[in-house]
């Protein structure tokens, strides 16, 4: 039987006298569709897990509504221009679409979760490491304590101290930052040490 959250009947009457209907109508599609649907509240509006995994949410603006697929590409295709979900800013039922197509996409919905197809997360680019300034590489090469700890750091903790070397406004600044960069690296610190736990 499905799970009605007391949380989404109070966030339906706290939503704008417009988007109630519009609410209580995607969740009784939901709830018809896929009987085993459970509700819960994420990031502070309604959402539809199923089979233990994000399906669908919905959303009260105060001008407009949202609903969407948490697997939205595979579900309906491509995101709307405007608004959070695929159906774009809702300020009607008639923006919806009818009663039979929501039940096919949330059916689509329910057999992703059912093959535990996970959403897609997008895959960070790496950029690659900092070039070396010459003088700093030059120190370095003199000191394999410090040379091996900057080596063994990801490129983002080397960018940290390229960047702040070179950021340096005067040639007095700069040796004094390559120094301090020396000591720390020396004593296997990252840049920006002081402020990490």
């Amino acid at each position: 039987m499905a799970s009605h959250d007391p949380r989404v009947d109070a966030y339906i009457r706290k939503s704008a006298d417009f988007a109630q209907p519009i609410l209580e109508h995607i969740r009784t599609v939901v709830h018809a569709a896929c009987p085993e649907v459970e509700e819960t509240i994420k990031w502070g509006f309604p959402h539809f897990d199923y089979k233990g995994s994000m399906m669908c949410s919905m959303a009260a603006f105060k001008q407009h509504c949202s609903f969407g697929f948490w697997q939205r590409k595979d579900v309906v295709g491509a995101q709307a221009e405007q608004g959070m979900g695929q159906f774009g800013k809702i300020t009607t039922l008639k923006d919806l679409p009818g009663k039979r197509e929501l039940t096919g996409y949330i059916r689509k919905a329910m057999a992703l979760n059912d093959a535990g197809i996970k959403k897609q997360r997008p895959v960070a680019a790496h950029k690659p490491p900092p070039k070396l300034p010459d003088d700093f590489a030059a120190l370095l090469k003199k000191h394999a304590a410090a040379r091996k700890t900057y080596e063994d750091f990801s490129p983002s903790a080397q960018r940290e101290y390229v960047d702040w070397i070179t950021e340096a406004k005067t040639g007095t600044t700069r040796q004094k930052r390559m120094d301090t960069a020396l000591e720390w690296l020396a004593e296997g610190k990252q840049r920006n040490w002081k402020y990490m736990k």
